[in-house]
């Protein structure tokens, strides 16, 4: 079976929604639309997802559907759950609390890509434990940041962005376990 049927419409469909998306955007409704946008792109994916299964199911294909479940929710952990995270701090200035950091470029995303993919592989390995190490570990290397910076909205920052990233990881290793 050729997947280009399916990448076409999922391209196209790409396409129609975030140029829906930017007609209708402005300033106050932007981060509501970009979450109606995720929604629309995962409904189309899900629903491309359900026509190959049971197109690929009539041909015996190799991959399995806890594989196909396993490899979404990797890959949605990773860019996707950046850019919702990048739009829930819309509504914060960051820039102007990270703007004297030294830190490498970019290296909160990938830090957070990182984290996001262990807590998920901890928890459908049934190790719960291994995510509160890992919160333990990140709260270690952060108190000397934080003690230095003396800054309460930094503070604030850095545990909002914590607890929704490990918060998404964990919801999707438990909607992984669900599922499969």
């Amino acid at each position: 079976m050729s997947l280009w049927p399916i990448i076409l419409i999922i391209g196209f469909s790409h396409f129609i929604i975030d140029g829906a998306k930017l007609l209708l955007q402005k300033k106050k409704t932007k981060r509501r639309l970009f979450f109606v946008d995720q929604l629309l792109h995962i409904l189309v994916i899900f629903g491309c997802y359900f026509f190959v299964l049971n197109t690929v199911n009539a041909i015996n294909f190799k991959v399995t559907e806890n594989q196909l479940v396993l490899i979404t929710c990797l890959l949605f952990l990773t860019i996707p759950v950046s850019i919702i995270m990048k739009t829930i701090f819309l509504k914060w200035n960051i820039s102007e609390l990270t703007k004297n950091s030294q830190s490498l470029k970019d290296a909160g995303k990938y830090i957070g890509i990182l984290e996001r993919i262990l807590v998920f592989i901890f928890i459908i390995v049934d190790h719960w434990e291994a995510v509160g190490f890992l919160i333990t570990a990140k709260s270690v290397f952060r108190f000397g940041d934080l003690k230095e910076s003396k800054s309460r909205q930094l503070t604030e920052y850095i545990l909002i962005g914590t607890l929704i990233s490990f918060g998404i990881a964990i919801l999707t290793g438990i909607t992984y376990t669900l599922l499969t």
